[in-house]
């Protein structure tokens, strides 16, 4: 998000800016629309709450002039005190936690900080999608909180929910991960946990999932997103690139789409009318506004030429479906579009009824807030010992213990008294919570969550995650000879992995492969390894080093993350987190330029194709892959094996490619709605949790390559217990496939399902449906 340096722009835009920090009333509120004791607004019908919003929408646009509309649809929105309105800004974060990374939320006095939680990229790993919800609710208590203290906007562009494509990427950390369906649920989760139940059209806070579309570079090879032209394949975009930002629109009822910098088949996103309008407002029916990333308005005039001249610019943002700028362009330079006849007056008009529509749903214009549904949050509801513990169980759900030779871990405080814990990441703190964050309510580090279980002796081994030198190894090795067990903390952090910072290999940096070998070998006890890094590392070094007891990857684990890695290590926490995204060896990176945008593989050039569904090359560990104390089994209980497909349409085409339509088959069928019940049990002696994966494979032929995730569950299962999860497949949603031209099918034949360990075929016909 951060923006590209327009100096020009800048200038002219603190000259228009209007300041809008406003002196606090003698009351000590913070003024707010349609205040009942002004008597300037108590006319207007915008104040009405009894109007229906639409009108009320109308009533302040016609109100307007055209200089203040111009001026109302960027992001540093400015006040109109004629009118009783405070100038709002629009960009705010709310990431993993309420961050201070947008302008519209500041930290201090009554608001030191709040909640910070695992990266995205992490709690991922937890395949938990009430937790994801319940994170989402937190995280908008705390920004309510902010807003009516008036530190904070209730407008945040949040969640992130491209696809982590390719394993260099800085910003693969703020996603969901590799996979569609999960990135789509994630989507879905944290949204609806941001924006509130969503009774009667009201708006909890407006979430905004970004960056759309086909966003996943930012600085590769002398490439950046600023320049890059992704070219996508109708197929890619249908069954890959978009299916996380229909899942935010659908199933969401997201208040925001975010368009990103770079251009798709060689028009910018936030220009393209296809994506915005057609797509975006006309398929999915967005009820809620688009923004443009950070200048990205100027990125395509400036750095991509697009247009000739800025005015056509402005026009083609505005007529594509761009109703808010972040950035100056649009405040300097739409007048002229529309004087030049590029727009017109009524285009503005229908970005600004997207715009105070959703300040009209989040209740900015109904008087008292202390009066409206969470105008009573303040101060004592942000960094509460509830919702820290939240991120603590978060952080522990989404740990994944990768390697566990001979059942090292857990390790027994009884026996293990002493632990060498050593590494750049040891002690880490504000590393712990990842890029967009905030200030955290505290932190404890790796070190002093293992002091709290045993004696430690502490060495960092390496100045930062870079180790460029080798020079404190050998006090790293004095440590690890003399206690009983050592534990490693290594990785990466925002110095290697950042926006506008992609990785130029997977490698552990520098010299951590050495020290991390050294320490092992000098070592007389079990020695633990654990990866703090967003993205996936090639740790192959490791796996096959017989000194190294186990290993774990924490993501970046947020505030409460060391009390979390210990936990797992002294078996307080049953680990139950799977990988988001594969990881891939070093090698596989030389066949695959960032700039290929490709899923699938291409034999005749060697490109391996990406991610779990199209790559079938060597990997350090696999997508899904996560162990646990535990060993649970499946169970088939109930399982549907045929089902006949009712179409709405029957042609000699459908015929002939056995693969109909989706949009020829009646998809609302109840027949079409399947339920598997799964009898999952737990074998082992600790109670822990268990995600069932569900994945589907289309019958042999030229679908055969794409093996998809449909569904997880996670559940708890005690120990020796046997619990029944009943997980659902719906034919046209899960097993359908997308064709080159970018249409989805839903083949005919045996569809395999791998439920768990479990192996299961739907054998799936088609049947002619008279549509009457």
């Amino acid at each position: 998000m951060a923006s590209q340096n327009h100096t020009k722009l800048l200038a002219i835009a603190l000259v228009l800016c209007v300041a809008l920090s406003f002196p606090r009333t003698s009351q000590g509120r913070v003024p707010f629309a349609c205040d009942p004791a002004n008597g300037l607004t108590r006319g207007f019908k915008f104040c009405r709450t009894r109007v229906p919003i639409h009108v009320r929408v109308q009533d302040l646009i016609a109100r307007l002039t055209l200089p203040e509309k111009i001026r109302l649809v960027v992001n540093n929105a400015i006040a109109l005190p004629r009118l009783g309105i405070q100038g709002y800004e629009w960009w705010s974060e709310a990431l993993h936690g309420v961050s201070n990374v947008g302008p519209g939320t500041k930290f201090g006095g009554a608001f030191p900080g709040a909640t910070m939680f695992p990266q995205v990229i992490t709690t991922a790993a937890s395949f938990n999608q009430s937790l994801w919800r319940q994170i989402g609710r937190v995280v908008s208590d705390e920004a309510r909180a902010m807003y009516n203290g008036g530190q904070g906007g209730l407008t945040y562009w949040s969640p992130n929910v491209n696809i982590f494509r390719d394993p260099r990427w800085g910003r693969g950390q703020e996603t969901p991960g590799e996979d569609p369906t999960l990135a789509a649920k994630y989507a879905a989760s944290y949204v609806q946990g941001l924006q509130g139940d969503g009774a009667g059209n009201r708006l909890k806070v407006a979430a905004c999932c970004k960056h759309y579309t086909a966003y996943d570079l930012d600085n590769w090879n002398g490439v950046d997103r600023f320049h890059f032209n992704a070219k996508v394949s109708k197929q890619d975009l249908e069954d890959t690139y978009d299916v996380p930002f229909k899942a935010c629109v659908l199933e969401g009822q997201v208040a925001s789409v975010m368009c990103s910098y770079n251009q798709v088949n060689g028009k910018p996103t936030c220009a393209d009318p296809d994506l915005l309008r057609n797509t975006i407002r006309g398929q999915w029916g967005l009820n809620g506004y688009i923004v443009s990333d950070c200048d990205s308005v100027g990125v395509f005039y400036d750095s991509q030429h697009y247009t000739r001249t800025p005015e056509e610019a402005a026009a083609d943002a505005i007529k594509a479906g761009l109703d808010l700028d972040c950035g100056p362009f649009l405040a300097i330079h739409t007048d002229a579009a529309i004087k030049k006849g590029l727009i017109s007056e009524n285009d503005l008009n229908l970005a600004l009824a997207n715009l105070i529509t959703v300040q009209m749903r989040l209740g900015m214009f109904d008087g008292e807030p202390s009066a409206q549904p969470y105008g009573n949050l303040g101060p004592r509801d942000v960094c509460t010992p509830a919702h820290q513990e939240l991120a603590l169980e978060a952080a522990r759900e989404s740990i994944v213990l990768l390697q566990n030779k001979r059942n090292s871990l857990p390790l027994s405080p009884a026996r293990i008294r002493t632990v060498g814990v050593i590494g750049p990441n040891s002690d880490a703190t504000v590393t712990m919570i990842g890029n967009y964050a905030g200030v955290a309510c505290g932190y404890t580090s790796p070190l002093q969550g293992i002091a709290r279980y045993v004696k430690t002796s502490h060495q960092i081994g390496c100045r930062g995650v870079a180790c460029r030198g080798n020079e404190l190894f050998g006090a790293a090795e004095t440590v690890a000879k003399v206690v009983d067990a050592t534990v490693l903390v290594m990785g990466l952090d925002q110095s290697v992995e950042a926006e506008t910072r992609d990785r130029v290999g997977l490698l552990l940096p520098g010299l951590q492969q050495e020290l991390v070998a050294r320490v092992a070998r000098a070592s007389k006890g079990p020695v633990i390894l654990v990866i703090m890094s967003g993205g996936p590392v090639d740790i192959s070094f490791a796996v096959n080093d017989p000194k190294i007891s186990a290993i774990l990857w924490v993501g970046y684990p947020g505030q409460a993350g060391g009390t979390a890695i210990a936990d797992v290590i002294f078996g307080h926490t049953n680990p139950g987190g799977r990988l988001p995204m594969t990881w891939y060896p070093e090698g596989y990176l030389s066949k695959v330029p960032m700039t290929n945008m490709d899923m699938r593989p291409n034999p005749g050039t060697g490109y391996p194709g990406r991610t779990y569904r199209f790559y079938k090359g060597p990997v350090v560990f696999p997508f899904g892959h996560g162990l646990s104390y535990s060993t649970f089994t499946h169970a088939l209980a109930i399982a549907p094996k045929h089902l006949s497909l009712p179409l709405t349409t029957f042609t000699n085409s459908t015929l002939s490619t056995q693969a109909p339509r989706l949009s020829h088959a009646n998809c609302d069928h109840d027949t079409l709605d399947m339920e598997f019940h799964v009898d999952v049990k737990n074998d082992g002696s600790m109670d822990g949790t268990h995600t069932l994966l569900v994945f589907s494979k289309p019958p042999p032929g030229k679908w055969s390559q794409i093996k998809q995730l449909v569904n997880f569950q996670k559940i708890h299962v005690p120990a020796g217990s046997t619990q029944r999860v009943t997980v659902g497949v719906h034919v046209c949603k899960h097993l359908s496939v997308v064709d080159q031209f970018g249409i989805r099918r839903i083949p005919s034949g045996e569809h395999e399902l791998h439920i768990g360990d479990l192996k299961h075929s739907i054998s799936v016909q088609t049947m002619q449906q008279i549509n009457n």
